[in-house]
């Protein structure tokens, strides 16, 4: 791994980012092709601050690509209403913006106000998890199109919807308000986390390899298709775009950004990510998400 140094000018950052993507095996675009190119987020702990807000100068550079023509995305866990959420609460407004929401089972185009790809955890499993959950003593909930649905209320849901503004419904009928299947689940433990692999190792003997089920944090399991998660989003919308894999960029911080991370041109891991994010990164950042660790990659990219 080759470290960047960004006492530079914009040029030098961009010729600087590029070598080092080159170094680590990455075949990357010509500086002067007039192709658009796309910067995939995680969110908490990569573009958002501890406060869960946007820097000054970070926020410079985002405009600054997308004015060039480039792509933004948002590429989250958080399902497509809380990305919305976000987007719009901290005045984001940038052109040919996509959200790409629960692990990639929802793309959203912001500019079309419309879906352009959305899959979900097949209804018939549905109820079975969140029996299996009740049985091992794990919080567990899914969503509709416009609500958190879950059995339980307490202590796991009250720390989810610190963050998490999305309505609740409380419901022991929960396949009632599911009119399609949901865009994921999500398994929340914040005590026991030996408690919570208990459950993730039965559930993968019950659903073999129709979902994947990996940790967004150290309390939150997320559920959701195997032919979703975030690497696939990147790939499948920068197919829809007709974007080369080289013009893509991504930046995460935790276990369920690892696959963008490697599906993405060039890959970037948070100074302040895990140690399996920045062991599977093409290059990692100096400063962390409250510095504008991303800031000069993102002038880098253009």
């Amino acid at each position: 791994m080759f470290d960047v140094f960004y006492d530079l000018d914009d040029l030098e950052i961009k010729w600087a980012l590029r070598l080092n993507c080159f170094l680590n095996g990455l075949f990357v675009c010509d500086m002067g092709s007039r192709m658009s190119k796309i910067f995939f987020f995680d969110l908490d702990g990569t573009l958002l601050t501890s406060e869960k807000k946007i820097t000054d100068k970070t926020m410079d550079a985002l405009r600054r690509f997308t004015d060039a023509g480039n792509h933004f995305c948002i590429n989250t866990g958080r399902a497509i209403d809380s990305a919305k959420a976000v987007y719009e609460g901290i005045g984001l407004d940038f052109k040919g913006s996509f959200l790409c929401g629960s692990n990639g089972t929802e793309i959203y185009s912001v500019d079309e106000g419309k879906y352009v790809y959305k899959t979900g955890v097949p209804l018939e499993l549905v109820e079975p998890i969140l029996n299996l959950a009740d049985e091992y003593g794990v919080h567990c909930h899914t969503y509709n199109e416009t609500h958190i649905v879950s059995r339980h209320d307490g202590e796991c849901m009250n720390y989810y919807r610190r963050v998490i503004k999305t309505p609740l419904i409380v419901t022991d009928d929960v396949m009632k308000e599911l009119s399609a299947p949901p865009s994921k689940m999500i398994a929340i433990e914040l005590h026991d986390h030996d408690k919570q692999e208990r459950f993730r190792k039965a559930l993968a003997d019950m659903v073999g390899d129709k979902l994947t089920l990996l940790y967004s944090n150290p309390y939150y399991m997320e559920i959701f298709p195997s032919e979703a998660g975030k690497g696939s989003a990147v790939r499948r919308l920068a197919d829809i775009l007709g974007i080369p894999v080289e013009n893509t960029y991504a930046a995460g911080d935790e276990q369920n950004d690892i696959s963008m991370i490697e599906a993405a041109g060039c890959g970037i891991a948070m100074i302040n990510g895990t140690d399996i994010v920045k062991a599977a990164a093409d290059v990692i950042t100096t400063y962390d998400n409250n510095h504008d660790g991303l800031a000069e990659f993102i002038l880098g990219a253009m």
